[in-house]
């Protein structure tokens, strides 16, 4: 059973006879409007319930113009396996299609695997850094320490040379860490192997955050528990409008606060004119090239954060040419004030 209002859509799936569901998805019209003005990083992920009526929520999340946490649909089922998660990614799917450059973040989770390969066939699916790290932790006893800190440059790395330079690292400490990295797929948490630009959401610690708003209300029967998750959904999206009408930076304050620092690092680069969109950046005795026209730089930061990097950041200084102009409208107050525009 599908029924579709003003407010969004509500699916039961009947289980018996006698009408005990299995499963519940829940996608609020509001928050369907407001996808599309949101990074299309989803990241998605499971708690079960630690209530007498046992059962499991699962969750779809992104982020919004400021780094907030916008919902797009929870389900209550059964449990967290093959025929769940598939029965999600096709409800998620129904109620907001594919965006350009949308992909998935997740843990390693074997069903949630099986399912984005069965429902998602063109999107990008990629692993949470910390959960792959915890991974790593397990299997390889020692030197925690030193691997964590190279694991996380690594994952972070924009250029593929520094990554290798890292992994060089890794084998100096352990070289059976490097196997388990290869077997894993580096495209699935390397930004410098990474096919979308996803450096600014790496982990699906967003969607895990509002699996925890609901820990002290999982012992209610499943019909509080649906209408506290709206509740929630309604008070949050009251607060986030409230705060883009306050906004009077161009940029939310989470990407704000990254063109300051990259405003700082540029300050003692060199600019030089190549032609009257391609720049020379002299960053010590480094040489970056920046394409102002392409939103490039040979760094890759700019292309691949969609916000411009130290490199372009003085060539905007350079040229005075408007900073806003230079980075993707998923960051802009504009964007943030349409994602909650809907009541």
């Amino acid at each position: 059973m599908v029924n579709k209002t003003n407010l969004g859509s509500f699916t039961m799936l009947p289980k018996t006879a006698d009408w005990h569901f299995l499963y519940a998805f829940v996608a609020l019209n509001t928050l369907i409007r407001g996808w599309e003005y949101c990074m299309p990083a989803v990241a998605v992920d499971g708690t079960f319930l630690k209530s007498s009526y046992a059962g499991t929520i699962l969750c779809a999340t992104v982020l919004d113009a400021v780094g907030k946490i916008l919902p797009l649909a929870y389900a209550n089922v059964d449990y967290e396996n093959d025929a769940s998660w598939d029965w999600f990614f096709r409800k998620l799917k129904q109620a907001y299609g594919e965006r350009e450059n949308m992909y998935i973040v997740s843990d390693r989770h074997d069903s949630i695997l099986k399912a984005t390969s069965n429902v998602n066939l063109d999107v990008p699916h990629y692993n949470c850094i910390y959960h792959l790290w915890n991974n790593i932790k397990r299997r390889f006893k020692k030197h925690h320490e030193r691997l964590r800190l190279i694991f996380f440059a690594m994952a972070n790395a924009y250029m593929r040379a520094d990554f290798n330079r890292l992994m060089e690292d890794t084998d100096n400490i352990d070289d059976k860490v490097r196997g388990y990295l290869f077997d894993i797929g580096y495209e699935k948490w390397s930004i410098a192997h990474s096919a979308v630009s996803r450096s600014m959401v790496m982990t699906s610690n967003i969607a895990k955050s509002l699996n925890s708003a609901t820990r002290h209300v999982r012992d209610p029967p499943i019909k509080n528990l649906l209408e506290f998750m709206m509740n929630l959904v309604m008070r949050w999206n009251n607060d986030n409008r409230k705060d883009a009408i306050a906004t009077f930076t161009e940029l939310g304050n989470k990407y704000n606060i990254i063109m300051k620092e990259n405003i700082i690092l540029s300050d003692k680069m060199t600019v030089m004119t190549s032609t009257d969109y391609v720049y020379s950046v002299m960053d010590a005795e480094k040489r970056n090239i920046v394409c102002m026209r392409e939103k490039k730089c040979s760094c890759q930061r700019f292309q691949i954060d969609w916000i411009s990097c130290p490199h372009a950041m003085a060539v905007l200084s350079y040229t005075h040419m408007e900073v806003q102009n230079y980075c993707a409208a998923y960051y802009t107050k504009e964007y943030f004030l349409k994602t909650y525009e809907m009541m």
